[in-house]
C-alpha cells in the first residue's frame, strides 16, 4: 500500500506562541484532531506524540480512529488509518495500487532538464550557495528552475545570508542523495571546473582587544614618565 498524505510547507505552518495548541482546537471534535494531524505526516505517528498534538487521551485517540475509518468505508474513501511501525498512518488501499502506480510511473518519466542538472550540481558542490552565485555561473536567470527543484524536493532553503538584503541559501536534500545514490555529500564525483566548497559561509567575528577590568598593565608597556628637574 501506499501512503496518502498532504504536506504543509515551513511558510505554512502556524503560530500558536501566543496561545496553547489545545486551546486553539478545543471547538473541534475528535475525528477532527486526529485526521488533521495524521493527513499532514508523510510518516507514522505515535499515540504519545498524537494525544500531545491533539489534547486527547490514547483511549479517546483510538475511539476516534475507529469512528473515522468507519466514516471512510461508508462513504467509499480509499483510505484507512492503520496502525504502523508503533504509530498511526493515513495509508490507500490495495486496491488502488494500479491507479498509484501509474501516477509513479509519470513522475519517473518527467525527467530533469539540462538547466536543472546544471542548476543542482552547482547547488550540490558549492552549498550553502546564494541565487546570484548560481546564475553567476550559468550566465542566466534561474528562478523557476529553482522552484522546479524545489517542489521536486531535491533542493532546499538552507538559510539567509548575513548580508544586506539578507538572501535566501540553497541546498540539496535527503531526497537528492536517495535520487542519486549517494550517502553524503561527500560522495559527490569531483568534477574540473567546479570547486567542492560552500560559496557562502558566516563571517568570523572581529577579535577585539582590550584590557580587562581590573587588570594593570605591564610597567615596560607604559610610556616614560619626564622626570623632574
Amino acid at each position: 500500500m501506499s501512503t496518502y498524505t498532504v504536506a504543509v510547507s515551513e511558510s505554512e505552518q502556524v503560530d500558536t506562541s501566543g496561545e496553547t495548541s489545545i486551546d486553539a482546537v478545543s471547538h473541534l471534535t475528535s475525528e477532527a484532531r486526529v485526521e488533521a494531524a495524521l493527513v499532514t505526516s508523510d510518516r507514522p505517528i505515535k499515540a504519545a506524540r498524537l494525544a500531545e498534538s491533539t489534547g486527547l487521551s490514547k483511549d479517546e485517540i483510538r475511539e476516534a480512529i475507529e469512528s473515522l475509518n468507519d466514516c471512510y468505508e461508508r462513504t467509499g474513501r480509499v483510505f484507512r488509518i492503520l496502525s504502523v511501525a508503533d504509530g498511526w498512518q493515513v495509508m490507500t488501499l490495495p486496491e488502488v495500487a494500479p491507479v498509484l502506480a501509474r501516477v509513479l510511473a509519470a513522475r519517473q518519466q518527467s525527467h530533469l532538464t539540462q538547466a536543472a542538472m546544471e542548476t543542482l550540481a552547482i547547488i550540490a558542490y558549492r552549498q550553502p550557495v546564494l541565487r546570484a552565485e548560481i546564475e553567476a555561473i550559468r550566465g542566466v536567470a534561474c528562478g523557476e528552475v529553482l522552484r522546479g527543484l524545489m517542489e521536486r524536493r531535491l533542493v532546499r532553503i538552507a538559510g539567509r545570508a548575513e548580508e544586506l538584503g539578507r538572501p535566501m541559501l540553497y541546498g540539496t536534500t535527503r531526497d537528492f542523495l536517495r535520487a542519486f545514490g549517494l550517502g553524503g555529500i561527500d560522495d559527490l564525483p569531483d568534477v574540473d571546473g567546479l570547486e567542492r566548497a560552500p560559496s557562502w559561509s558566516p563571517p568570523k567575528p572581529a577579535a577585539v582587544e582590550s584590557t580587562p577590568r581590573g587588570q594593570q598593565t605591564d610597567p615596560a608597556e607604559e610610556p616614560a614618565q619626564p622626570s623632574e628637574a
